[in-house]
């Protein structure tokens, strides 16, 4: 009797720290998402590895507007163009590690929008009001990275997926973004 209690026992204590275990990252993107929607700084700080997350936003918008001078055929092939090229990531590493806040990470949750350097608009007012018409899909990419996809319903064709990544067995925090644009 004794050998099957502890066996049970052991048993249930091996789910729980599964299920908690697996619940996690899950726990840690909703905790992130009420902070970006409340403007709780400090909470936001706590969840987010600001230099990884810089690191990353730098290179996704280098390869965005990299993809984007490609397809315009007047920067493609004009040496201003090239230069342009050149000196871009240059002038985006200084833009985005003064920029890369704990209020821009909230935008970014709330809007399902990265910074964009080539933006002239103003972001529409009522997307940040509220983040209630955002879709939120969420998923695993392998154990140790997990992904919160973002998509603003009046831009089905524009994804913002925030990368939360390990950090010891229980602890997550958001260390990159993927930028994935279906329009051509």
């Amino acid at each position: 009797m004794n050998t099957k209690l502890l066996t049970g026992v052991g048993i249930a204590a091996v789910a729980v720290g599964l299920l908690v275990w697996t619940a996690a990252p899950v726990l840690a993107a909703q905790s992130l998402i009420r902070a970006a929607k409340a403007g709780d700084e400090q909470k936001i700080e706590a969840l987010v590895d600001f230099p990884a997350l810089r690191d990353s936003l730098k290179q996704e918008l280098n390869d965005e507007i990299t993809a984007r001078m490609r397809r315009d055929p007047d920067l493609a092939d004009s040496g201003l163009g090239g230069l342009g090229a050149m000196l871009a990531p240059m002038i985006l590493s200084g833009a985005i590690d003064a920029a890369v806040t704990p209020e821009v990470v909230a935008s970014m949750v709330t809007t399902a929008e990265a910074p964009d350097p080539v933006r002239r608009d103003a972001p529409e007012p009522n997307d940040k009001a509220s983040g209630d018409d955002i879709h939120q899909s969420w998923g695993y990419r392998d154990l140790n990275h997990f992904a919160v996809t973002l998509t603003d319903r009046d831009h089905p064709d524009q994804h913002l997926a925030l990368i939360m990544e390990r950090r010891g067995l229980f602890s997550w925090k958001l260390a990159a973004v993927d930028l994935q644009n279906d329009a051509p």
